[in-house]
């Protein structure tokens, strides 16, 4: 009796968890940006006012 394939399987949840992750960090970068960019902006106006 030979193997069942599994390595197809495993490949495609393992893309699939990837693609869960990477749509997850994208998540969190862009509600960092929505909550901290204005705060970060402000923060380095003075530097930006001396140029």
């Amino acid at each position: 009796m030979s193997q069942p394939p599994t390595a197809h399987d495993e490949q495609g949840a393992t893309a699939v968890e990837y693609a869960i992750m990477v749509t997850m960090i994208a998540v969190f970068i862009a509600g960092a940006v929505a909550i901290f960019g204005l705060s970060v902006a402000d923060l380095f106006a003075p530097v930006l006012a001396v140029f």
